[in-house]
Protein backbone atom coordinates (compact mmCIF):
# COMPACT_ATOMS: atom_id res chain seq x y z
CA UNK A 1 0.00 0.00 0.00
CA UNK A 2 3.06 2.34 0.85
CA UNK A 3 4.28 1.88 -2.55
CA UNK A 4 1.51 2.36 -4.17
CA UNK A 5 0.82 5.20 -2.52
CA UNK A 6 4.34 6.91 -3.02
CA UNK A 7 3.86 5.37 -6.93
CA UNK A 8 0.99 7.97 -6.73
CA UNK A 9 2.73 11.00 -5.52
CA UNK A 10 5.72 10.82 -7.73
CA UNK A 11 3.59 10.94 -10.30
CA UNK A 12 1.48 13.41 -9.45
CA UNK A 13 5.00 15.74 -8.19
CA UNK A 14 5.83 14.77 -12.01
CA UNK A 15 3.37 16.23 -13.55
CA UNK A 16 3.02 19.16 -11.52
CA UNK A 17 6.62 20.09 -12.26
CA UNK A 18 5.76 19.92 -15.99
CA UNK A 19 6.85 23.27 -17.20
CA UNK A 20 3.49 26.14 -18.04
CA UNK A 21 5.69 27.08 -21.08
CA UNK A 22 5.75 23.57 -22.59
CA UNK A 23 4.50 23.34 -25.95
CA UNK A 24 1.51 21.02 -26.69
CA UNK A 25 1.60 18.44 -29.54
CA UNK A 26 0.16 20.31 -32.84
CA UNK A 27 2.06 23.49 -31.75
CA UNK A 28 4.58 24.62 -33.97
CA UNK A 29 7.78 24.08 -31.52
CA UNK A 30 9.65 27.84 -31.14
CA UNK A 31 12.26 27.54 -33.77
CA UNK A 32 10.07 26.57 -36.39
CA UNK A 33 7.03 28.86 -35.15
CA UNK A 34 10.07 32.22 -35.06
CA UNK A 35 11.23 31.05 -38.66
CA UNK A 36 7.93 30.82 -40.30
CA UNK A 37 7.05 33.89 -38.26
CA UNK A 38 10.34 35.98 -39.66
CA UNK A 39 9.07 35.08 -42.88
CA UNK A 40 5.43 36.36 -42.49
CA UNK A 41 6.83 39.84 -40.95
CA UNK A 42 9.06 39.70 -44.69
CA UNK A 43 5.99 39.23 -46.93
CA UNK A 44 3.92 42.00 -44.84
CA UNK A 45 7.28 44.27 -45.30
CA UNK A 46 7.08 43.16 -48.71
CA UNK A 47 3.25 43.93 -49.45
CA UNK A 48 3.46 47.53 -47.90
CA UNK A 49 7.34 48.75 -49.71
CA UNK A 50 6.27 47.11 -52.60
CA UNK A 51 2.69 46.00 -54.14
CA UNK A 52 0.62 48.89 -52.07
CA UNK A 53 2.31 51.31 -54.54
CA UNK A 54 1.55 48.74 -57.76
CA UNK A 55 -1.95 49.90 -58.74
CA UNK A 56 -2.43 46.98 -60.79
CA UNK A 57 -2.48 44.57 -57.83
CA UNK A 58 -4.46 44.31 -54.53
CA UNK A 59 -2.19 44.48 -51.79
CA UNK A 60 -4.39 42.19 -49.74
CA UNK A 61 -4.92 38.99 -52.06
CA UNK A 62 -1.30 39.50 -53.02
CA UNK A 63 -0.05 38.84 -49.53
CA UNK A 64 -3.15 36.22 -49.28
CA UNK A 65 -0.59 34.66 -52.19
CA UNK A 66 2.65 35.08 -49.63
CA UNK A 67 1.33 33.70 -46.87
CA UNK A 68 0.31 30.50 -48.91
CA UNK A 69 3.69 30.11 -50.29
CA UNK A 70 5.39 30.24 -46.39
CA UNK A 71 2.88 27.73 -45.62
CA UNK A 72 3.76 25.75 -48.28
CA UNK A 73 7.56 26.14 -48.10
CA UNK A 74 7.35 25.21 -44.73
CA UNK A 75 5.06 22.89 -44.75
CA UNK A 76 2.67 23.45 -42.42
CA UNK A 77 -0.96 24.67 -42.97
CA UNK A 78 -3.06 27.91 -42.55
CA UNK A 79 -4.18 26.60 -39.74
CA UNK A 80 -1.25 25.05 -37.80
CA UNK A 81 0.45 28.17 -38.09
CA UNK A 82 -2.57 30.37 -36.70
CA UNK A 83 -3.26 28.04 -33.98
CA UNK A 84 0.49 28.36 -32.76
CA UNK A 85 0.57 32.01 -33.14
CA UNK A 86 -3.14 32.15 -30.45
CA UNK A 87 -0.81 29.78 -28.80
CA UNK A 88 1.96 31.58 -28.09
CA UNK A 89 -0.01 34.91 -28.05
CA UNK A 90 -1.12 33.17 -25.25
CA UNK A 91 2.23 32.77 -23.88
CA UNK A 92 3.69 35.76 -23.71
CA UNK A 93 6.77 34.86 -22.25
CA UNK A 94 7.71 32.31 -25.14
CA UNK A 95 6.50 35.22 -27.44
CA UNK A 96 8.61 37.76 -25.88
CA UNK A 97 11.88 35.32 -26.73
CA UNK A 98 10.49 34.69 -29.89
CA UNK A 99 10.20 38.12 -31.15
CA UNK A 100 13.57 39.10 -28.70
CA UNK A 101 15.03 36.68 -31.50
CA UNK A 102 13.40 37.67 -34.98
CA UNK A 103 14.66 41.84 -33.18
CA UNK A 104 18.39 40.43 -33.11
CA UNK A 105 18.28 38.83 -36.00
CA UNK A 106 17.09 42.13 -38.02
CA UNK A 107 19.62 44.11 -36.54
CA UNK A 108 22.29 41.59 -37.30
CA UNK A 109 21.27 41.27 -40.90
CA UNK A 110 21.11 45.21 -40.85
CA UNK A 111 24.33 45.25 -39.66
CA UNK A 112 25.97 42.80 -42.62
CA UNK A 113 23.88 44.67 -45.05
CA UNK A 114 25.21 48.26 -44.39
CA UNK A 115 28.51 46.46 -43.83
CA UNK A 116 28.64 45.11 -46.91
CA UNK A 117 27.48 48.07 -48.60
CA UNK A 118 30.35 50.30 -46.66
CA UNK A 119 33.26 47.75 -48.12
CA UNK A 120 31.59 48.60 -51.67
CA UNK A 121 32.14 52.09 -51.36
CA UNK A 122 36.00 51.87 -50.29
CA UNK A 123 36.62 49.39 -53.27
CA UNK A 124 35.14 51.71 -55.68
CA UNK A 125 38.01 52.85 -57.92
CA UNK A 126 38.70 56.53 -56.75
CA UNK A 127 40.74 58.80 -59.57
CA UNK A 128 44.08 59.27 -57.78
CA UNK A 129 45.71 62.29 -59.59
CA UNK A 130 48.65 62.00 -61.39
CA UNK A 131 51.36 64.00 -60.23
CA UNK A 132 53.29 63.57 -63.02
CA UNK A 133 51.33 65.48 -66.06
CA UNK A 134 51.50 68.76 -66.66
CA UNK A 135 49.28 70.96 -65.18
Amino acid sequence: MRWINMVLISTVILFSCESKNAVPAGILKPAKMQTVLWDMLRADAFTYEFITKDSAKKPEAENVKLQQQIFTVHKISKDDFYKSYEFYKSHPDLMQTMLDSLINKATRDKFIITQAKQLKDTLTAKKIPDTLTAQ
